[in-house]
């Protein structure tokens, strides 16, 4: 594995990290409050079942198995993206803007 190229201010950051100098300032009612986010977002306690391709169910499981995490993991991971605004729809962008130059236009 090759060395990164690094910045001189990444260098310094580098250097100070190992040696000691960063100390975290991370209090122990911030670290709950971010536990119980992060146990919160990946509670699952409703299970659904959907009807999908033969097709994409091998492409999700193909994916899983290249990111290295349960297919189901993925599909779960994705939804919960798209319902956060993680993940934006691009072709539906595309339609909402065509339609709006549309009605600009005419």
């Amino acid at each position: 594995m090759s060395d990164p190229k690094l910045s001189k201010e990444e260098k310094q950051i580098l250097k100070d990290f190992e040696a000691g100098e960063f100390k975290s300032i991370l209090t122990q009612k911030r670290k709950k409050m971010l536990q119980a986010a992060a146990e919160e977002t990946f509670k699952k306690d409703k299970r659904i079942n959907i009807r999908i391709s033969s097709r994409d169910l091998a492409s999700l499981q193909r994916r899983a198995l290249e990111e290295g995490t349960p297919y189901q993991t993925l599909v779960s991971s994705v939804l919960h993206k798209y319902v956060s605004g993680g993940l934006h729809d691009i072709m539906a962008n595309k339609a909402l803007n065509t339609d709006a130059k549309k009605h600009r236009t005419g």
